[in-house]
This record gives C-alpha cells, structure tokens and sequence, in this order.
C-alpha cells in the first residue's frame, strides 16, 4: 500500500499546476484492461490441447489470420491451442490509465495528441463508426506498457533460414535495451526522466555480440514526444568506428541482410503519422500467447549460464516457433504508409486487445500481394525468469518475420529482461555508442 502510494503521489506532482483530468469511469477500465472478466471466449469445435493442421484448419478459418491459415493450409505448420489465460498489465499503468486518459484528444491532423502523462490513450472500446478509432489504437500501442518503462533482451539470437531446404545461414547475437522517458509508471521516477532537453518518449539501443565480422555494430533510436518530428536514428559500424546518422528512408531497408526492417520492431516501430490507420473490427482470433515456462525448449543451440533456453522452433524450415496459441479478442487495423514511394502498400496489425502488444502482422508488397508475415510470441511474466514475475509486462519471447516470395525467414529467440538497472539512461546517447565501440 506505502508503495502504491508513493506512486500516486509522484504522478500527482508530476502535474502540478496544470487541469486535472477528468477521471475514466471502471466500467471502461475493466473493459479495456480485463476483457476476460466475464468469461473466455470460445469457438465452435475449438479446445486447448487440440492441434490444428491440414486435416481441419477450414473448420477453424475464422479464428485465423490470412497468414497463419495460409502456412497451416500448406503444410508448412500446425499448431497447438492453449488454454486462454489473463495477461493482466501492471496495476500503476491501470491507475495511470483512470487517472489521466480522461481529457485525452486527437489533434487536427495525424501524429498530432494532447497533452498526455501515463496509461493508456484510448480506453474506450473502438467503433465502427469513429472514421479515427484507428488512430487512437495505433496511439494505445504507441504509450502501451510493451516492456514496460525499461527492458533489455540479452542475448537475442537472429538467424537467418532458407525455408526450402532448412539450412541455418547465419546467426547474429545482440543485446537490445528499451527505455521510455516519458509516460513512466512502474520504475522511478515517475512520470518522466530527467532533465530531458530533447523531449525524447523513447529509446532503443541495439549492440551486436557476434559473429566478428559485424561485432560492436550499434543501432541508436530516439523517439520524440512530439510524434510529427522524424526518429532521429544512429548507426556504429565497427569496422569504420564512426557514428552515422541514418535518413528516414534506411528504417525501411533490411537490418543487417535479415527479413526484418527497422520499422518492423515490435510488431510496428514508426511514427503514428508515417501511415493512415483503420480500424477494420474486433473479434476473436488465435494468437501467440503462452507460459515460456511449459513450452519445448531449444536444448541444443542456444542455453545460457544460468540454464535459460530459448523457445525452439520447428516446421517448413524451422521458420516458426513451437509453441502454443490462445484464443483472444483482437483489434484488427491497416496501417497505409503516407509515403507513396514506401516498400508496402499496408500492414494487417492484429493487436491484443489486454496488453495492446501486435503479435501478428501480414504486410503486403506495393502490388497489394502478401508479402511477409510477422509472428512475435508473447510470454506471461509470471511464467518466465523470475526477475520477471509480478511486472505485468507481456514479454516478447520469440519471433519469425517469414518472406513467403522468397521463400527465406528469419527467426528470434529472446532472453527478455525487465530489470531497470540494465537499462540506464546514459547508454541510449552517441557518447556511449562511441565509447562502446573502441
């Protein structure tokens, strides 16, 4: 109780003097952050334990992204149903959300939000109606509680796979680390970090481990507050051992030879005014959620010290994650870059309603073909290493960003940390990248 007072109290300070807003009723809090109070959702033929393949995937098509039914009508996977469980969010973020998201507006044009402190934008429920609930949604990603105020992945393993034959080409090992500035709950202080002169939101900092020839390379982004103004990215490359200033355009390339584009961390990693946002419904559908702690586990490449193990993969390649799918009530929203000369015409998000994290994303090529599909298996804390029990963060646990033209994937198995001390402000500058690259 001392503590979650304190919290309050850090929150109140943090808006001294300016109007206070208008407090969210509990019936739209419960209904935001609690969707399962009332009972799990259920599907005709469907029960966790079951394993959905080529034999029956029809009988289940409308619980299915066009990806996930596509790669199951093909033989290249199946998958097992879980049992649906609560992946409730930290309760700061929940109070955050009641205290502060009341008076929460859209601006005129895109990327443009008033003044906001912590929680969640949007907590109302979507409508078809609302020509902007695809914005607001896009914008309850944007300040979600993904990994929470700080985390950091280490290691995470990237490799590279070609689908037909199977074979491994490439691994690379990195360390990530995220720290939001702004829009803090959770870990002192609260609700900002400073001083804070650039008005950064977010940083994410990326170090590459292995193999040699691309060790010390480091990726640097600063996400503004102010959502119009341009990312301001870095890149180190170690063998040059200078910092470069990646344009706009680069985020779209693919990040070190793999499948993966900048923009694609995450689920999505842009700007909200970067692309055109619709909400297209809600329903239910499979999605990648599960205990890291029951799955089949990778014994044999990748175990740390500590007896950590990867999530294993398996199917058309070793391209997707062995592990099981939940039954959950999803958001499906486009997201169409503003940028006519963008790779993609559009990505399909399909965002969990509970933790607003995007699990599965489709995104077509600039013909309107499907091009790549994103799966980004999600881990209850509770369910995991044990620095994580209790943080209410859904834990980004395994990923596959699989090019169906090209027949190539490449995959991701993560050790997810949500410990503020390996996160420290000082390491998201360039001083740092300079310093950590000699």
């Amino acid at each position: 109780m001392l503590k979650k007072s304190l919290l309050a109290l850090c929150l109140s300070a943090a808006v001294t003097c300016t109007a206070q807003a208008a407090a969210v009723s509990d019936e739209v809090i419960q209904s935001s952050f609690f969707p399962y109070m009332n009972g799990m959702p259920s599907y005709p033929g469907l029960s966790a334990g079951m394993t959905i393949n080529q034999s029956n995937v029809d009988q289940f098509k409308e619980v299915l992204d066009p990806g996930l039914y596509m790669f199951i009508k093909d033989g290249a996977t199946e998958i097992k149903v879980g049992e649906t469980t609560d992946f409730g969010l930290h309760q700061s973020y929940i109070d955050a959300t009641r205290q502060y998201s009341g008076d929460v507006s859209l601006g005129d044009g895109y990327g443009e939000l008033s003044k906001t402190v912590a929680g969640r934008p949007f907590p109302q429920e979507p409508s078809m109606d609302d020509p902007r609930a695809g914005e607001k949604l896009a914008w309850n990603y944007k300040y979600g509680y993904n990994w929470g105020d700080s985390a950091t992945i280490s290691p995470f393993y990237w490799t590279m796979r070609d689908m037909g034959s199977g074979k491994m080409e490439r691994t690379i090992k990195f360390n990530f680390n995220f720290l939001n500035f702004t829009h803090r709950t959770q870990q002192a202080p609260f609700p900002e970090v400073t001083p804070n002169p650039s008005e950064l939101f977010r940083g994410i900092y990326v170090k590459v481990l292995e193999p040699f020839d691309v060790k010390n390379t480091q990726l640097l982004i600063h996400r503004f507050e102010d959502d119009t103004k341009v990312d301001n990215a870095y890149l180190y490359l170690g063998f040059q051992r200078r910092v470069r200033r990646l344009s706009s355009g680069q985020t779209t390339d693919a990040f070190l030879g793999t499948d993966v584009m900048i923009e694609d961390f995450e689920g999505y990693n842009g700007r909200i005014s970067d692309m055109k946002w619709v909400y297209k419904g809600t329903r239910n559908m499979l999605m990648p959620f599960y205990n890291h702690n029951d799955m089949v586990l990778d014994s044999e490449t990748h175990q740390d010290e500590d007896g950590y193990q990867v999530v294993a993969f398996s199917g058309k390649g070793g391209c997707f994650p062995n592990i099981t799918w939940q039954l959950r009530k999803v958001y499906e929203v486009e997201s169409i870059p503003q940028d006519e000369n963008h790779p993609i015409s559009k990505r399909t998000h399909f965002m969990d309603a509970q933790t607003f994290t995007i699990p599965r994303t489709v995104v077509y090529d600039r013909k309107g073909d499907m091009w790549k599909n994103w799966i980004i298996g999600q881990a209850h804390p509770d369910h995991h290493l044990p620095v994580n029990k209790g943080t209410g963060v859904s834990i980004d646990d395994a990923f596959s960003m699989i090019d169906i033209q090209a027949q190539h994937c490449t995959t991701g198995q993560f050790k997810g940390i949500v410990d503020p001390e390996r996160s420290p402000v000082d390491i998201f500058t360039v001083q740092n990248m300079r310093a950590s690259g000699n």
